[in-house]
């Protein structure tokens, strides 16, 4: 599949790691890429603001990595939500995963080196990428909390991880909500993510009119390749706005 040519139409909804940036041990020592920031401000403005970043990072987060750029953004899958006016949505904190579950999870793996638990303001994740033989260990234990049918929370497959998440969010929701306002509202969304968490976000851009492109089978699996085609994109987008005739 080759990806679209942005238009003026087009709104951007992508995912970070994996999509945006490489892949790390960890989550803090993944490389942001020096010209990236500055990309996507470039893209920002072409679209008149229709660009978001929808993560299972916090929000903090996302405007660390990728500062001075904050966009539209949805943070921990949808948890928390940011308009393209800056208007800020959040679920409660009270919302969140126990403490005790927090506790509980820290005590078990102790005896595993190199599986650790990445805390965030109303879930976490537990990765296994540095200790990929302790997988069925690691499911086991977050289903011990978390069955299949528990009411309020779900686990969220990633890559060598597991996140304990809240079941009112999702990347879907995130995109579908963002959607109901300007500036995305009448764009004709496109949506790029790696991993499952991003296909209900796929699925409702495809809702909306739009594409869902997954990574491994549109861009080869490498980020650096959705990166050319994003800087591919502002090279369209700079010269379809300066075409004669050509609408605002």
């Amino acid at each position: 599949m080759t990806p679209p040519d942005l238009d003026r139409k087009s709104a951007l909804f992508l995912d970070l790691d994996g999509t945006l940036l490489e892949i790390a041990a960890t989550p803090e020592s993944v490389v942001v890429p020096p010209a990236l920031p500055g990309l996507l401000a470039h893209l920002h403005e072409q679209l008149d603001g229709a660009v978001a970043i929808v993560s299972g990072r916090p929000l903090h987060q996302i405007d660390s990595l990728l500062a001075p750029f904050h966009p539209a953004a949805a943070g921990e899958h949808g948890v928390s939500l940011r308009f393209g006016d800056g208007t800020l949505e959040e679920m409660p904190v009270g919302i969140a995963i126990p403490e005790e579950w927090r506790a509980k999870l820290a005590k078990a793996i102790e005896p595993w080196p190199g599986v650790r638990i990445e805390t965030k303001p109303h879930g976490l994740a537990v990765h296994y990428r540095l200790a990929p033989e302790r997988e069925a260990e690691v499911w086991e234990l977050v289903r011990s909390l978390v069955p299949a049918d528990h009411p309020w929370f779900r686990l969220i497959p990633a890559r060598e991880a597991v996140e304990l998440g809240l079941r009112a969010a999702s990347k879907g929701d995130a995109v579908e909500r963002l959607m109901a306002h300007a500036p995305f509202h009448g764009r004709r969304p496109i949506f790029i993510g790696d991993d499952f968490t991003d296909e209900a976000g796929m699925s409702m851009a495809r809702r909306f009119g739009g594409m869902g492109l997954r990574v491994a089978e549109v861009f080869g699996g490498d980020p650096a390749n959705v990166r050319a085609w994003l800087t591919h994109g502002t090279q369209h987008l700079g010269s379809e706005l300066s075409s004669p005739g050509t609408a605002a």
